[in-house]
């Protein structure tokens, strides 16, 4: 079974890398946005948003004001910390401000892609955020090309700007409308057009957004987290397909597009958002104790110690353990000091690069059957090193349990997910990954079971109000030639 895994990786490319760190391994979302309308303090306010949203993307950061009708912006490569100093944000003078950090799901880790976007047109200044993905992308901006239009990046993100500037209608409000009523896919955009921002949500909700208020200023961020760092108070979450206005005459709230089916995207509650964060109302750090719950009335398993996985995975199991009663302890760090940049000098060192960024406690784990929870398996490969790391340290036992379903089927909605033949889950049965991550035991939760933890199940729909396509393919929107062909095997 080893061998055939061996086999199978050996040909995932830039998805698997012997020198790679465990997390590189992990899913990966797109990214964060934030943004000020009305704070004369705006760049600031936003600077501390994305520290608040750095865990949803690490590779890009920015950040553009408007001052004197003139559009500000600085971004660059690395950890909001590293591309924002003092001297850079007193450049960024302006009360409305929109800022980012980035994941590259669609277009490559480069500064040409980090965001904001901020462009010129025959209507004035724009630039643009987003989180999430659009799986029409390609389409539009053949099409686009073809009638003219000269792409700077290669990030789907400037599609909307072609959209826009291409709309042969003169009132803004109508042309925005009319671009977003062409994209297909998981978004949420903040639009700055001149003097005035554009939020967006996509029609399906797919991405979180909220929008809060600090003092008289309008501030809108990814997660509730963000509001809570910079003193905010929580207003409401963005609804699907909501196109909201906010200038100098106030908010103004309108739809772009009808809702259709309702579907946040459920690896935030398992796996994205900070524990610390609302969505829709229901708190994740409540969700995945829930989900840990679950679990043990799923699956016990007789056992000494529960250790969660850090950091997604601490919620989860403390449910399980204290449904099961079993201890939970802290028998595995993570090391937060390790930078992004890290340089492996050797093969040994490259192999050894699992315990710089986590640890196994000895004299917590020595001797006993321990539950691993984690949060989801992906590839496989990390799952398999942090069994091996437990029982390099002395772990009798190392049962394996995951606080979600098999992940089997990939996403077109802003989360880094291979073609489905790299995804372990859709190749092997539950045994035989059991096998391959070298676990006594492999359980994961039931995907009912998972929806019912986080609260969101409604009558006569099992998993109303979120989309689980990673689990049970129901992608609540049209899909591309090119998303179909990657849920095929090759």
């Amino acid at each position: 079974m080893l061998d055939e895994f061996r086999k199978l990786k050996s040909g995932w490319g830039n998805y698997y890398n012997e020198g790679a760190d465990e997390y590189t391994l992990k899913l990966k979302e797109e990214c964060g946005v934030f943004g000020v309308y009305g704070h004369p303090d705006a760049s600031s306010l936003t600077y501390y948003g994305l520290h608040a949203l750095q865990h949803r993307g690490e590779e890009s950061a920015g950040i553009c004001t408007l001052y004197d009708d003139q559009f500000l912006n600085h971004r660059g490569m690395g950890l909001v910390k590293e591309v924002f100093n003092q001297e850079k944000l007193s450049e960024l003078k302006g009360s409305t401000s929109i800022g980012h950090v980035r994941y590259s799901t669609a277009g490559g880790s480069t500064l040409e892609n980090a965001q904001p976007l901020v462009s010129k047109y025959h209507g004035g200044n724009i630039a643009v955020c987003m989180n999430g993905n659009l799986v029409n992308a390609v389409e539009l901006r053949k099409t686009l090309e073809a009638t003219g239009s000269i792409f700077q990046t290669t990030s789907d993100t400037e599609v909307i700007i072609h959209l826009i500037a291409h709309s042969k209608q003169t009132d803004i409000t109508l042309a925005i409308k009319e671009a977003l009523q062409q994209v297909i896919g998981g978004f949420t955009f903040l639009i700055m057009v001149n003097d005035r921002l554009y939020v967006a949500l996509d029609r399906n909700g797919l991405r979180p957004l909220v929008m809060g208020r600090y003092g008289d200023a309008y501030v809108f961020a990814s997660e509730t987290c963000a509001l809570d760092t910079v003193g905010a108070t929580y207003v409401r979450d963005i609804l699907p397909g909501e196109l909201l206005i906010i200038d100098s005459n106030g908010l103004h709230v309108e739809r772009f597009t009808a809702m259709e089916q309702k579907a946040l995207c459920v690896m935030e509650f398992v796996y994205f958002s900070r524990p610390d964060s609302n969505l829709n109302g229901i708190n994740v750090h409540l969700a995945r104790k829930r989900m840990g719950r679950q679990l043990a009335l799923e699956s016990f398993v007789e056992a000494d110690i529960v250790t969660g996985v850090p950091d997604s995975s601490l919620s989860a199991a403390m449910g399980y353990a204290e449904a099961t009663g079993i201890p939970n302890e802290m028998g595995l760090i993570k090391n937060r000091y390790i930078g992004r940049t890290f340089i492996q000098p050797s093969q040994e060192m490259r192999e050894n690069g699992v315990k710089m960024k986590l640890s196994a406690v000895r004299k917590v784990v020595e001797g006993k059957r321990v539950v691993m929870i984690d949060d989801s398996i992906v590839r496989g490969t990390t799952s398999r090193r942090i069994v091996n790391l437990l029982r390099q340290a002395g772990a009798k036992e190392v049962h394996v349990l995951i606080a979600s379903p098999p992940y089997i089927y990939p996403c077109f909605y802003g989360i880094d997910t291979p073609d489905r033949n790299k995804l372990i889950a859709a190749t092997y049965s539950v045994e035989e990954i059991k096998q391959i991550i070298q676990a006594d035991s492999l359980h994961y939760l039931s995907e009912n079971g998972m929806i019912e933890a986080i609260g969101l199940m409604q009558e006569n729909s099992a998993s109303s109000g979120v989309c689980a396509c990673c689990f049970d393919q129901k992608y609540p929107t049209k899909l591309s030639a090119e998303n179909i062909k990657s849920l095929s095997f090759k």
